[in-house]
């Protein structure tokens, strides 16, 4: 063959049609990929992602050492995919004693990596095309494309502001859903509702009644519901989180989502897992099986330990449980009280690692970008990382392209830090707060 005959070939062979499949399309943008780098370059403090730069628990790290250096060689080997046995004993003993009822750990437990995975097997296995999924704005950045993905179509109802009329600071209770407005997006379409409480970016912890709207709604259209609670046990000011599992009608009908991440701060274990009747975990397991298959039997074993200890701790004051929520509301005072300081008008979280605040008042700090599209809150997040060293995530992020530009004067901090972190940050806001 010529040579000329070869690079002839070579062309006509080179792929023309698309390599990527239709269902990435419009969903590779991502708001973490640019954010975390702007951090990594500029930030002095980062309060952007949401994971503690303080350490887990020493009970937890001591059970991770002992699983590594223990005598069970067993350990560094595979273990049973849906979860390692010890681990979802625990965790059903512990959800059994949280919802009232009896469950099983081989089929109403199942282990994932990270509650990401949780999330992405919900979405999988229960979304058809089609299907079109409620999801409550703000929301966790993960929920739309995931749904897409599935083929489905999500539908966005959003938490509407009712600002407190006697001048106080605007609490996370006061975002609320429109009754009606949430009844008007179900159809015979819609296959299931995401529920994330407490809320991530707003700390928003659903009341009964409002868990009550949504389970009736749910049992009335025979709609599933996806319910992530990472943050269940980060809640503060006496207030109770309730699982929507526990409500009438809605056990059979519920994946609850958890997180050893947020239960334990320890983020990069990636270990999570999901709670429901075995009619849903059925196909939940199938999706797993033929995705990642297995997650790592050391921290299964760690984490089981841990919940082992929590459980006979359960409600006590040594309770990690019972202490972390006692701390992190410590952590979110102090922030409230610097951002209050300085003019940005902070919405004071019931639960979680967050809190918003209202950046209105900042408006001629940031220069205007000529042809520029991008959000308010985009363009602050950026000059305060860049001018000021602060990192914090735009709260439009949260939102659907439909009702961005509707919330744009807000930006998340992660208050979930060490006192230090806390205080440098303080620091950064008094500094400005005198340049003003």
């Amino acid at each position: 063959v010529k040579p000329s005959n070869l690079l002839s070939f070579s062309l006509q062979a080179k792929m023309s049609r698309p390599v990527q499949a239709r269902r990435l399309e419009g969903i590779d943008k991502n708001i973490w990929v640019e954010f975390v780098k702007l951090a990594a370059t500029y930030s002095k403090v980062n309060l952007g992602q949401g994971f503690p730069d303080f350490p887990a628990p020493d009970f937890l790290t001591e059970a991770f050492m002992r699983a590594l250096g223990g005598g069970n060689h067993m350990l560094h080997q595979y273990t049973r995919a849906f979860g390692h046995p010890p681990l979802v004993k625990v965790l059903a003993q512990f959800f059994a004693k949280l919802l009232g009822r009896d469950l099983d750990p081989m089929t109403n437990v199942m282990v994932t990596v990270g509650a990401y995975q949780a999330l992405f097997c919900c979405f999988q296995a229960l979304v058809d095309e089609g299907d079109e999924v409620i999801i409550i704005e703000p929301f966790f950045d993960c929920y739309e494309p995931m749904v897409k993905m599935a083929g489905g179509t999500p539908v966005f109802v959003p938490l509407r502001p009712n600002p407190p009329k006697d001048g106080k600071l605007m609490s996370s209770a006061d975002w609320q859903l429109d009754p009606d407005e949430l009844a008007s997006k179900f159809s015979e379409r819609t296959k299931a509702i995401v529920l994330n409480s407490p809320n991530n970016p707003l700390g928003k912890v659903f009341s009964h009644g409002e868990l009550g709207l949504i389970a009736e709604l749910c049992v009335k259209h025979d709609v599933l519901c996806i319910s992530d609670e990472v943050y269940e046990w980060l809640v503060y000011d006496g207030k109770q989180h309730i699982r929507i599992a526990s409500l009438q009608g809605m056990w059979d009908r519920t994946v609850i989502v958890g997180s050893a991440g947020k239960t334990f701060s320890a983020t990069g274990w990636k270990v999570g897992w999901v709670v429901g009747p075995d009619r849903l975990l059925q196909h939940l397991r199938t999706v797993h099986q033929n995705s990642v298959y297995h997650c790592a039997t050391i921290a299964q074993e760690a984490v089981a330990q841990g919940f082992q200890r929590e459980l006979m701790l359960y409600g006590k004051p040594e309770s990690y449980f019972v202490q972390l929520p006692r701390e992190l509301q410590q952590k979110r005072d102090w922030l409230v009280q610097s951002l209050d300081g300085v003019g940005m008008k902070p919405i004071v979280p019931e639960g979680t690692y967050f809190l918003v605040a209202d950046i209105s008042q900042f408006k001629s700090d940031v220069p205007d970008v000529p042809n520029s599209d991008e959000p308010y809150d985009y363009r602050f997040a950026k000059w305060m990382v860049k001018n000021k060293g602060l990192a914090a995530i735009p709260l439009s992020a949260f939102y659907s392209e439909a009702h961005k530009n509707n919330y744009t004067n807000f930006i998340r901090f992660c208050f979930a830090k060490e006192e230090a972190t806390l205080k440098a940050a303080n620091d950064i806001l008094q500094k400005w707060k005198q340049e003003k």
